[in-house]
């Protein structure tokens, strides 16, 4: 199956060069091998890329944005509209090549491409509305506005757990706002990558544009250093660790560059007494094991009301003794890998310091074992039972491990929401009007995502996607995240004789 998709794709063991308008990889680095952890099975290895390359690669980048930006941004629309119908062709073969490469379930890896399709679609009707404002001058016969521009090259680092939908949400949208772009997908998943560039190729080339406009440069931690640090890159959007992203703000604000970054996540909900149970259900089990807990958006914490706390993890119990783990490309199973035995031996090593700590667990975890995990990266979704204050529960581990607490009044369960150093999503669950509008007021949840009644995971391109505090602050996909990836410019027009200077200021001579 998968040797047919990357032929679908033609993707090959030989690093494929530069061709039709995209450049993957010119020059020869050290090569990367590429497995699968749904079976453990070698895929591919993929070439990385040199500094000399790279430089290469910036440097059409660079002619590419000279031309790109005086296109018509609704003619760049329609560019990024034809992508989107390229996308639901091979919907099917990415997203199983999405799923095996990097073990999500196929359910998940399908709906990555659906985000894809998604942002384009959103991507072409902002075409036509990078609206700018106008303002009324003091000064008289004087027009005021401002316009948007767009920055230049546009580098985009992503993350293994999403290896397509976020690299889109952010291509998209700064291509049809004149920019060019230079991706470093993780070096976990490569393979996804250059799917997605084959497909823009065969767009590209249909349209006779030229090279440099979407580029790609593989490897391990360089090539996004060198991004970083290099100040022909006007915005770099970084998605990753908290560790990660602390190290590509410094660099680019050396330089006093652009920085977007989307890091970590520590999401919880609240569990209200006037929750609707079985709603609460459904979000809280798919929050902690969708993408076997190694979403940022993923459920880490459930905040319960002590009236309900047993009844609920009793509830709790009974999903979770129903979750099916193994092969995520077979319908049945709920639950797929770890990406690497690296995340098996975080996800342990927070079971052993849960223990330390004085946690108890609900749930019991562990590495399972059997020719059905014969990769090594299957893990048991659990649940412990702890306190807030606990430092593992203060960190994101990137693992389904699900916390369960107890409050008392709202305000001490909010309170408790904010108290770790992350914040990217959050919910409650509460069919109380006056709880829902006070954990979405100024002195409710401090993430950039509140939710009610729904999940912590899950969002839609619509609505701007990130958070704040150690989350990164950056905005992706929807509303106005546009404006990350553009200059604003202030214009004042003259249209009388005479030449009035601001604030009443006189300068005869």
């Amino acid at each position: 199956m998968i040797n047919d998709i990357l032929k679908t794709f033609s993707i090959r063991e030989q690093n494929p060069g530069a061709s039709d308008g995209i450049d993957f990889m010119p020059g020869s680095g050290d090569r990367i091998t590429v497995w699968s952890p749904v079976d453990g099975q070698t895929i591919a290895t993929v070439q990385t890329v040199t500094r000399t390359a790279y430089d290469a690669v910036i440097s059409r980048a660079e002619s590419a944005f000279l031309y790109w930006r005086t296109v018509p941004a609704p003619r760049r629309g329609e560019i990024v509209r034809q992508i989107g119908e390229a996308l639901r062709i091979y919907k099917d073969d990415l997203g199983k090549l999405v799923s095996y490469e990097m073990g999500k379930s196929l359910q998940e890896g399908r709906g990555e491409v659906q985000e894809m399709i998604d942002i384009c679609d959103f991507a072409v009707g902002l075409s036509r509305q990078l609206y700018g404002l106008s303002m009324h001058s003091e000064r008289p016969c004087h027009r005021m506005y401002e316009q948007w521009h767009p920055l230049g090259i546009v580098g985009i680092i992503s993350a293994f757990n999403f290896p397509v939908a976020v690299w889109s949400w952010n291509a998209m949208i700064a291509l049809v706002c004149g920019n060019v772009c230079v991706w470093k997908p993780s070096e976990k998943t490569p393979l996804s990558a250059q799917a997605c560039f084959r497909i823009l190729s065969e767009v590209f080339k249909r349209n006779d544009l030229p090279g440099g406009l979407c580029n790609l440069v593989q490897g391990g931690k360089d090539p996004g250093a060198w991004m970083a640090g290099d100040p022909r890159v006007a915005l770099v959007s970084a998605t990753g660790s908290a560790r990660m992203g602390k190290a590509v703000n410094t660099a680019v604000a050396a330089r006093l560059g652009k920085c977007l970054l989307e890091l970590g996540g520590n999401n919880a909900i609240i569990v209200s007494k006037d929750a609707d149970l079985d709603m609460t259900l459904m979000g809280a089990v798919f929050g902690a094991v969708g993408t076997a807990g190694q979403r940022c958006t993923t459920t880490r914490r459930l905040i319960i009301h002590e009236s309900v706390f047993d009844r609920f993890t009793e509830k709790l119990k009974g999903a979770y003794a129903q979750l099916k783990i193994g092969n995520p490309l077979e319908a049945q199973n709920h639950v797929g890998p770890l990406i690497d035995k690296d995340a098996v031996a975080h996800y342990t090593n927070a079971l052993d310091t849960i223990k330390k700590e004085g946690g108890t667990f609900i749930v019991d975890g562990g590495v399972l074992e059997g020719a059905a995990y014969a990769s090594g990266c299957y893990v048991k979704p659990c649940i412990a039972k702890v306190e807030n204050r606990f430092s593992i529960v203060q960190t994101e581990t990137f693992a389904p491990i699900l916390y369960v607490m107890q409050y008392r009044e709202i305000e001490e369960a909010i309170a408790m929401q904010n108290d770790v150093p992350q914040g990217l999503s959050s919910a409650i669950m509460t069919l109380n009007l006056r709880e829902a509008e006070l954990f979405l007021s100024a002195a409710g949840s401090d993430c950039g995502i509140a939710n009610v009644n729904i999940g912590t995971s899950g969002a839609e391109i619509g609505g701007a996607f990130g958070g704040e505090k150690e989350t990164g602050g950056g905005r992706e996909s929807g509303s106005d995240a546009w404006k990350a990836y553009m200059r604003r410019q202030t214009n004042t027009i003259n249209y009388g004789r005479d030449l009035p200077l601001a604030q009443g200021i006189e300068f005869n001579i």
